[in-house]
């Protein structure tokens, strides 16, 4: 399959499984990475540069029409929804929360889907709430590739739960077989 781009959503418990993820990517890693992660609104850095440590691919928090590059790792920034927009391009947003939150995960898997079809692959990983169920189902429905962190490893398995429940997911993965499987790409 020839993928276009990764999007990985997660929330409560997911920041040493995303750390883990982006450390065993090689820097020739091509494709685009957009992670869509819950966090504290009013932390604006730290986080970024947290990621960064471990990880040989650029992290950024993208700007408003910003074009998408291959070999860079793109974090929703604290309290914007993040849209990935035809023409390889960002669009953030302070609209109201979705699932209590901002950035939504549901919204950034929505607008990825539409963008990238059968060319995405989407990840969910932990978290405490349904945000981004309903997104992995629309990347299952617009013919993408589905992943669900096993959640009997999950430290919160509220998001990997209730993204089964809403879709047939195609691959549920440990940490080291979804860091397999993007190796392999």
């Amino acid at each position: 399959m020839n993928y276009k781009a990764v999007i990985i959503g997660g929330s409560a418990g997911s920041f040493q499984v995303v750390t883990k993820i982006l450390a065993s990517l090689p820097k020739n890693f091509n494709l685009p990475i957009f992670l869509c992660l819950h966090r504290l609104k009013h932390v604006r850095s730290g986080f970024v540069e947290a990621l960064s440590i471990k990880s040989a691919l650029p992290i950024v928090e993208p700007l408003d029409k910003e074009h998408i590059r291959s070999r860079k790792i793109y974090l929703a920034p604290a309290n914007y929804h993040m849209y990935i927009e035809l023409g390889n391009t960002f669009a953030l947003s302070t609209e109201a929360p979705v699932n209590h939150s901002r950035p939504s995960i549901d919204l950034s898997f929505f607008s990825a889907a539409y963008t990238y079809k059968n060319k995405l692959i989407g990840i969910i990983l932990s978290g405490a709430n349904k945000d981004g169920a309903m997104g992995l189902k629309r990347v299952k429905d617009n013919g993408g590739t589905t992943i669900v962190q096993d959640p009997k490893e999950c430290q919160v398995k509220t998001m990997t739960t209730a993204s089964m429940a809403a879709t047939k997911v195609d691959h549920v993965f440990s940490t080291a077989q979804i860091i397999k499987f993007l190796q392999k790409l």
